[in-house]
């Protein structure tokens, strides 16, 4: 299939859409992660009081970063064109919803993305479960086929791969996921490129 030609465009936004800017290594430290494990998995392990302090104290951290996201090289143009065309358009985020229309207010695309369209981690079991994707999938009426997943990370090419959409990875100068990866553009300006 020609990138093109597809119309049901999902996006991740931390890295995606935004400069990543989120350190991981000190949120886990922070609230006594250890440090290979992930962050919501291990979050949502814990005995309830300490996972709701836990969670609260991240949302207030992402809220800051939120509010500061500066768009990534080309995303707002990519994104304004897809709209143009007449595409659909998602988020899913691992991120939490309300910050996620926070961070599309701050790079200036909150009007490309329907509020219904924007999962994040209390919407949708976090990726790389592809639930959040089959939730979109089911939304827009489409088979996940006829979906593309745009990420940063291995984490939204497992879960496009496990709900059976297209996968694009972004924002990395060289692809270390080439099995998970249909297309591959150095940043969202290359990607809009190959829309031709």
């Amino acid at each position: 299939m020609n990138l093109a030609a597809i119309r049901h465009w999902v996006f991740d936004m931390d890295g995606t859409l935004t400069v990543a800017v989120h350190d991981f290594a000190a949120i886990r430290r922070a609230l006594g992660i250890p440090a290979e494990d992930d962050i919501l998995t291990h979050l949502a392990a814990l005995p309830v009081d300490e996972a709701a302090a836990k969670h609260a104290w991240l949302l207030e951290h992402e809220r800051d970063l939120a509010l500061a996201s500066q768009a990534a090289v080309g995303a707002v143009e990519l994104v304004r064109e897809l709209a143009a065309r007449g595409c659909q358009l998602a988020i899913l985020t691992r991120n939490a919803r309300e910050l996620a229309h926070v961070t599309l207010q701050a790079i200036g695309l909150a009007d490309c993305f329907a509020q219904a369209q924007v999962l994040g981690r209390d919407e949708a079991a976090p990726k790389p479960n592809p639930d959040g994707l089959l939730q979109i999938a089911q939304a827009w009426g489409v088979s996940p086929s006829d979906m593309v997943m745009v990420g940063d990370y291995r984490f939204d090419l497992d879960c496009g791969r496990a709900a059976g959409a297209r996968t694009v990875l972004v924002n990395l100068p060289d692809n270390p996921w080439p099995e998970l990866t249909d297309w591959h553009a150095a940043d969202c300006r290359a990607l809009r490129a190959l829309l031709g």
